[in-house]
């Protein structure tokens, strides 16, 4: 498997304040991978130290197989960072091409890449305006265009979602996905779950500096719908109250004990499978009109891994974006 991103016992200190705790990830050439955590949980750190803003403490970190950050390096790689950068009094197409012509491209290649990421993003009659003239949710937009000109093979977007309206965060996402889909390698970061469930393959959570789970998206939510838990939805009271009994096993059911509700959710002892759960009842003679096996959402996973005081500070931020 070829790698576009290696991190290996990484270690990022401020004076007393350790940002990035021996964090290890890797990251597969062409797919969407997503770094995500709470606020400070040094996620923006850990990409800094990628294109070699800062250095880390120990540790190391592998671009491209081989490389470190740095110069070699930086020509193959598109940032996008938190703090945005742009120049409010400048064109905004001559802007985007101002960018192109730093990474390498002569002046009418750059100009010409700048007109049609413009149209891409549903900007092209913005060309001539000042960025100054501009949203803050279409500069991010320009600033986008700006890390992504020069065609680079490796993506990192630094809280890409942060203040884009519903609209535009489907654009950017679209154009993730193209990018993927054109053999890019795409690494974000975000405390947004919502947004990194719609786009990632893989993803790593971290807090408090350090990673707390990372894999394949789909095989984590798979594995963390088999911890057991099952919705059932009974016909009638009497369903309900024939299904008493069977959910007050604590060999298949774990407590809090069980009240009368028509809907309810219950979560299965260990080891003991959904069908095992689903046979008891119709045993029983309940009459179900609902049994689903939960997968948990990755906002859910995200709770459950990190903590509900810090998924909440993070949620926080969402409905304030």
């Amino acid at each position: 498997m070829t790698l576009a991103v290696r991190i290996a016992g990484v270690v990022k200190r401020f004076g007393n304040h350790t940002a990035v705790d021996d964090l290890s990830f890797e990251v597969p050439t062409g797919v969407i991978y997503g770094v995500l955590g709470p606020n400070g949980a040094g996620k923006s750190t850990t990409l800094r130290m990628m294109n070699d803003i800062i250095a880390p403490d120990a540790g190391t970190i592998e671009l491209f197989g081989a490389l470190p950050p740095g110069g070699a390096a930086a020509q193959r790689i598109g940032f996008l960072p938190e703090e945005r950068g742009l120049y409010p009094k400048m064109p905004v197409g001559e802007m985007i091409a101002f960018f192109g012509e730093l990474r390498g491209l002569t002046a009418a290649d750059a100009r010409a890449r700048a007109r049609a990421w413009l149209e891409r993003l549903g900007l092209g009659q913005w060309e001539k305006n000042k960025v100054q003239d501009l949203s803050k949710g279409m500069q991010q937009k320009v600033q986008f265009a700006s890390a992504l000109i020069h065609e680079p093979e490796l993506v990192i977007l630094d809280e890409p979602w942060s203040g884009l309206d519903p609209i535009n965060a489907d654009v950017l996402r679209e154009v993730v996905h193209e990018l993927r889909d054109a053999g890019k390698t795409v690494l974000f970061s975000t405390h947004q779950m919502e947004q990194a469930e719609k786009i990632c393959e893989q993803i790593c959570i971290i807090a408090r500096g350090k990673k707390v789970l990372d894999g394949g998206l789909a095989a984590i939510k798979r594995a963390a719908a088999e911890e057991g838990r099952v919705v059932l939805g009974f016909r009638d009271e009497a369903a309900a109250q024939a299904a008493a009994p069977v959910l007050a096993d604590a060999a298949l059911v774990l407590p809090p004990p069980v009240d009368h509700a028509l809907d309810r959710e219950v979560q299965l002892a260990a080891g003991v499978e959904a069908q095992r759960l689903l046979t008891a009842l119709v045993g029983a003679g309940v009459a179900l009109r609902r049994f689903d096996v939960v997968t948990p959402s990755l906002h859910d996973i995200f709770v459950e891994r990190v903590g509900r005081e810090q998924a909440e500070v993070a949620a926080r931020r969402d409905a304030a974006s």
